[in-house]
């Protein structure tokens, strides 16, 4: 009798799983299931420690899924990719595995951890399958006219979506219960030895069944009002699924297929295709990531732009970390990632053109400091976030299009609503002087306890603009 290894990583359900799906299709076959924890390479990757807790938690209720199924999952610690391979070939000689199936990873090191695996474990005559399961369509597989990826948004968004029309991904379900089905007993899964913070499990309930809650309901209603409430961080109007894609509880399809199942016209609804569209630029990033593997090793699209003289990573990195900068809007984003783990999508704009053109402080900085923050952390969608915020990028802003953070502030949390919720110590500041609460302060005599901005954007500005042009007539 075969035995087939499914080697789950960041698809952490049981649901439209390519690899769960093809492992499954020999019903005589013996299923496991391994996920092998590395803690060294997290941190190397400055994984999150909510994002870690997230990441146990769905452990456990995907090992109870598979465990339903008939299917025992377990787990592996060791330091690194290199070791992982290791871990991987003396689990399948233990277990007599005849095939792998798992899916693709993106980024370099998690390609050439799975070339390496494939090698050995060809060696000892097991055959590996992968599967493009992360994204909708697979990269390499949208390109210009000269067979090229793409290097700005809006030609791909176009290209991609007429694909779509010709022909949506296949969702798969989940395998029918094995013999044997349910398991009585399923191996002990440790805790990682990797720090973890507590997450709001209201705001990021664990498990697929929560994912699947949590999609459905964004698709029936809010998803139309989408347009219109997604700027605006004092209102619930973003999807809040981003932590399952990035962790793999939830698929990109069933979320283009619950979207097309609520609104069959989705592909051409200007209203509905906006998150639709944003899905795209998921998808954008990640091909990108396989087309210029150099944007894994922080390097920018824009060659010219690693010429700009960068500032100091010191105070002023420090105070925008903890959210001390004295710019309300720019302090509140902070506040909200290093508690929720989790940031408003306009405000990570907002708060990654500070860094970049306010600081000047280079952007990998930023970057970095997001992913050891975010629940929701996704090197591809990070990386092409700060480097479009850095104009470093493919389809980046221009680098004279500095955004000015009081006026950021002014046009998306008009009355403060956002602000008063993170920043407290301004509860007493009228709306109309919010954005700026220390000209108010000192005009009526009030002292706040809250620092002076550490910068004035106006000369900031300036600065930049010097930095970038000097920068671009060095290249």
């Amino acid at each position: 009798m075969a035995t087939h290894l499914i080697w789950l990583r960041n698809d952490l359900r049981v649901h439209d799983n390519y690899a769960l799906h093809a492992a499954c299709r020999d019903a005589d076959a013996t299923v496991l299931a391994l996920f092998i924890a590395t803690p060294a390479q997290w941190k190397s990757h400055s994984m999150a420690p909510k994002q870690a807790a997230f990441i146990y938690q769905n452990l456990l209720d995907v090992q109870h899924s598979l465990a339903e199924k008939g299917i025992a999952l377990h787990t592996v610690q060791c330091d690194d990719f290199a070791a992982s391979v290791e871990a991987l070939s003396d689990f399948c000689q233990q277990h007599h595995v005849d095939r792998l199936f798992y899916n693709y990873q993106y980024e370099v090191n998690e390609r050439q951890r799975d070339a390496a695996a494939e090698r050995r474990l060809f060696d000892l005559d097991i055959i590996s399958q992968g599967f493009d399961d992360s994204l909708l369509l697979p990269p390499g597989s949208v390109l210009t006219g000269n067979r090229e990826m793409y290097k700005v948004f809006t030609p791909f968004s176009r290209a991609f979506v007429k694909r779509l029309h010709e022909g949506l991904p296949e969702c798969v379900p989940a395998p029918k219960p094995r013999q044997g089905a349910p398991l009585s007993k399923t191996p002990e899964i440790k805790p990682f030895d990797y720090p973890t913070e507590a997450f709001d499990s209201e705001l990021f309930a664990a498990g697929e069944k929560a994912a699947l809650h949590q999609l459905r309901h964004f698709c029936q209603q809010p998803v139309t009002e989408y347009p219109d409430t997604r700027n605006i961080p004092a209102v619930d109007g973003t999807s809040r699924l981003s932590v399952y894609l990035a962790t793999g509880v939830l698929s990109p399809r069933q979320c283009l297929h619950r979207l097309l199942a609520e609104h069959p016209r989705g592909l051409d609804d200007s209203n509905v295709f906006v998150w639709l569209n944003e899905l795209i630029w998921r998808e954008f990033y990640r091909h990108l990531l396989v087309a210029w593997p150099k944007l894994c090793r922080y390097k920018p699209f824009i060659a010219w732009t690693d010429n700009v003289k960068w500032q100091p990573a010191d105070k002023q990195l420090e105070a925008w970390q903890q959210g001390k900068t004295g710019y309300p809007i720019v302090d509140a984003a902070m506040r909200q990632m290093n508690q929720l783990g989790w940031m408003h999508n306009r405000l990570r704009m907002i708060v990654a053109s500070f860094l970049v053109k306010d600081l000047l402080i280079d952007w990998r900085e930023g970057e970095r400091y997001f992913m050891s923050q975010l629940i929701d952390g996704d090197l591809a969608a990070n990386n092409g976030g700060w480097q479009w915020a850095a104009s470093s990028g493919n389809d980046a802003a221009p680098y004279f299009r500095i955004f000015n953070p009081t006026t950021q502030g002014e046009r998306f949390d008009k009355e403060g609503e956002f602000i008063r919720k993170w920043l407290p110590e301004l509860k007493d500041v009228p709306v109309k002087h919010i954005h700026q609460p220390h000209i108010w302060a000192d005009n009526v005599g009030v002292a706040l306890d809250y620092p002076q901005p550490v910068v004035d954007h106006k000369e900031a500005r300036k600065r930049t603009l010097e930095a970038f042009e000097a920068a671009r007539k060095q290249s």
